[in-house]
């Protein structure tokens, strides 16, 4: 709805009065009819110009945008009544008539503001600040408010609200974990902190928590390979998390929450200028949970009890021609272990009580420097060392990784429609452990690996409707050669970008790294075997996108975001542990693997103030190898996510979430193992009360998993016997079937599809300082 007394207040002239009155904005041109011209400033309530502002004639072909001042013009019009339609993303429509006359004033028109689907800005995709709507790559933006409607103590919880996005547990025991994107494991998906890899290798099964939650400004996630921009690893996709600009938001933050089990959440963040020049930006994570619990009678911990401390700190310093300089850094320790109820310290590493015990010290630096050139170019890296001193069970595992990344990259400044990127990266990887990984027959050998890269990006605006992106990527492995991957994106959208649609085509591939990735291979519950050199991993995918925003229906305004992705690997490393219940296995693919499916996100704001964001996504991962065609372990057909939001009088507000997943085929331990072979259809769901005082003080509680959904008690195979004492072999090493043991099973913990943490109550207190 048009509202004339923004436009009184915002235009401030004798014609905006005159509209107001009338309903009516009047625009007299000096001729009449044939020849007569139109033209007038277009701005936003807070008395901006909006550029980009599509402004068409009713009934008519003929059409313009407003300039970078708002302006927009029409010539050799006809006189009479004129009926113009005024529309932007993220703005209501609107539609006003004029009356073509002697007189020849210029008018203003005011656009209002949407409160939902905001245009926001994003980076991943192209690797420069651009509205999302402008994005050639399709992009998934999440806000901070969006996570809080189901508060987690970690990040890699939060991400199970994502439409296609999951986080998996890998083992019933220590509970550590990787994320999921479009069925493809944790290793594919590439983790990015402000833009810079952070996450990758030996830190991908732990480093995905301890990111303070209150520091967080939005997160983006890219769905297919994005390899082009940010090199091996971006396989499956990637996440970015753009933390909080300093200087920006409030000057404290505070975020403390309990819950039932005895966890214990707090989250702190301080934010203000240093000095005439400097900001900086200071936040603490610490988590605990020390309660025991053995609610499904197997005598081992349903959740690991975790001590985690982190400390995030970032500047940004003032400089001329408000050019970029930042540097940020990030600490984080963490104690957790899970096993038999009667394990301690005193058991670490023995084989007389069962336990899974990991310490992790792991440091981060990332930094952005803009160089003081002609068009922009900035030089960023990234640095981080992580330790892990783990024992499972009687088997030690003891590794250390250290990643350095530097990139430069450089956007001229050109004429025309196209917007080129070049950039040169650098990363180098050292890692070593006490395994055969890293071992050789002179002695220890750590792998270093070193992986140069160049790319290019050409951008080209063919005209307002079509965008088309062409990217190139070369990278040289010193272990694999030469590798490139090319990326095709292209978007068209209509005047108002109210119906966009988005190709995409790309290449990706990965080293893949078995001790650093799979958490399987290092418990010491089955022998690694690999069968032969493991070669990179290979894959091709297409994307179609189509976004649809509809702004006049009667009850609010509705969106849909859907998508059609299909993904084939020419070479993938998975892990076979069907062939032997005793070992795990690892070879080249001797065929191709395949995934694809489709997802649809559904966005409405309701008249009434409610927010409503369902997602569903469908589809299929498996491997055709020799002629046969297996479904992938531990990867649902089917899944959907929903966040229902609704505002209630005196700042309360309710919040309902949840998901649900399809069934997955699940690692039985042989032909005897009696356990299901696919999980069931299963829903994790919770409801959040809010209540807010003014605008620094939140008070929230619930219950989270409403329906106390768990998986079965057997998930653990032969908990009794975690050192297999009674467990009978024959000359193979295959498990014989005895009156004790008739299922032929050994213990193994990997028999995992949802978290054992039942019901549960939570509450917590949120403060903010302007």
């Amino acid at each position: 709805m048009f509202h004339y007394s923004l436009l009184r207040r915002c235009a401030g002239s004798v014609f905006s009065r005159v509209a107001g009155l009338g309903g009516l904005l009047f625009l007299s041109l000096g001729l009449l009819g044939q020849g007569a011209e139109l033209s007038g400033i277009v701005i936003g309530v807070d008395g901006s110009p909006l550029e980009g502002v599509s402004v068409r004639l009713a009934d008519s072909d003929r059409g313009t945008w407003t300039e970078a001042d708002g302006s927009f013009r029409f010539t050799g019009l006809s006189g009479g009544e004129l009926s113009l339609r005024f529309s932007r993303i993220g703005y209501h429509p609107l539609d006003q008539s004029f009356s073509v006359a002697a007189s020849n004033p210029t008018v203003t028109i005011v656009l209002e503001p949407r409160d939902a689907f905001l245009d926001e800005v994003v980076v991943s995709g192209t690797l420069k600040e651009v509205s999302r709507s402008s994005s050639p790559v399709p992009i998934e933006v999440y806000t901070a408010r969006y996570f809080a409607a189901n508060p987690a103590p970690n990040f890699f919880e939060s991400l199970q609200q994502v439409n296609g996005v999951r986080p998996q547990l890998n083992c019933n025991v220590c509970n550590t974990g990787d994320i999921h994107i479009n069925g493809l494991e944790g290793p594919y998906t590439m983790v990015l902190l402000d833009g810079m890899p952070i996450v990758s290798g030996l830190s991908t099964v732990y480093g995905l928590t301890g990111i303070p939650q209150g520091l967080i400004e939005r997160m983006e996630v890219v769905k297919g390979p994005a390899s082009t921009l940010y090199g091996s690893e971006a396989v499956g996709g990637l996440i970015n998390i753009i933390t909080r600009d300093p200087g920006s938001g409030p000057e404290l933050v505070a975020d403390a929450m309990v819950t039932s089990w005895g966890e214990t959440n707090l989250d702190l963040g301080l934010n203000r200028r240093v000095g005439r020049g400097s900001r900086t930006l200071l936040g603490l994570n610490y988590f605990r949970y020390a309660d025991p619990r053995d609610n499904n009678g197997d005598n081992f911990t349903d959740v690991t009890l975790q001590d985690r401390i982190s400390v995030f700190n970032k500047w940004s310093f003032d400089r001329v021609e408000d050019r970029v300089f930042t540097l940020a850094a990030r600490y984080l320790y963490e104690d957790r272990w899970g096993g038999e109820l009667e394990y301690g310290p005193a058991y670490r590493g023995g084989n007389e009580v069962y336990g899974e015990s990991i310490y992790t010290n792991r440091w981060e630096s990332i930094g952005n420097y803009q160089l003081p050139v002609a068009g922009e170019a900035f030089f960023q890296f990234s640095l981080n060392g992580h330790y892990h001193d783990s024992a499972y069970g009687n088997t030690v595992y003891l590794g250390k990784q250290y990643i350095g990344f530097g990139q430069f990259t450089y956007r001229p400044v050109i004429d025309g429609n196209h917007d080129l990127l070049f950039g040169t990266a650098y990363r180098y990887t050292w890692y070593d452990d006490n395994t055969t990984a890293t071992g050789a027959e002179t002695g220890n050998a750590p792998a270093i690996t070193s992986l140069p890269g160049a790319f290019v990006q050409d951008e080209i605006h063919l005209n307002r409707r079509n965008t088309l992106l062409l990217g190139l990527r070369f990278d040289h492995n010193n272990r694999h050669g030469a590798i490139f991957t090319p990326r095709l994106n292209y978007k068209w959208n209509d005047d108002d970008q109210s119906n966009v649609i988005r190709v995409s085509i790309g290449n990706g591939y990965r080293v893949a790294n078995v001790f650093t990735e799979d958490h399987a291979a290092l418990t010491g519950a089955r022998e690694v075997i690999f069968a032969e050199e493991l070669r990179p991993e290979t894959s091709w995918n297409a994307n179609l996108n189509y976004v649809r925003r509809i702004y006049d229906w009667s009850w609010g305004i509705v969106g849909f975001d859907g998508s059609l992705w299909y993904t084939r690997f020419g070479n993938r490393i998975l892990p076979d542990y069907e062939s032997n219940p005793n070992q795990i296995i690892y070879a080249n693919l001797d065929g191709h693997a395949v995934s694809r499916g489709g997802s649809l996100n559904v966005d409405v704001n309701l008249t009434t103030g409610m927010l409503a964001n369902l997602g569903v996504t469908i589809q299929e991962v498996y491997v055709n190898e020799g002629g046969e065609r297996q479904r992938q372990l531990l990867t649902e057909g089917a899944s959907a996510v929903w966040k229902i939001t609704q505002p209630l009088s005196r700042g309360w507000t309710v919040d309902y979430t949840g998901n649900l997943y399809g069934p997955m085929r699940l690692p039985l331990l042989g032909e005897l193992d009696n356990r299901p072979a696919t999980s069931p259809w299963f829903s994790l769901q919770n409801l959040q009360v809010t209540k807010k005082w003014g605008e620094s003080v939140e008070v929230y509680g619930g219950v989270k998993n409403l329906l106390n959904y768990t998986p079965p008690g057997n998930s653990i195979a032969r908990p009794f016997d975690p050192f297999d004492r009674d467990v009978t072999f024959n000359s193979d090493g295959e498990v014989i079937a005895t009156p004790g043991n008739p299922h032929a099973l050994t213990f193994d913990p990997t028999y995992v599809f949802a978290p054992n943490q039942g019901i549960r109550l939570f509450a917590g207190v949120r403060y903010g300082l302007e």
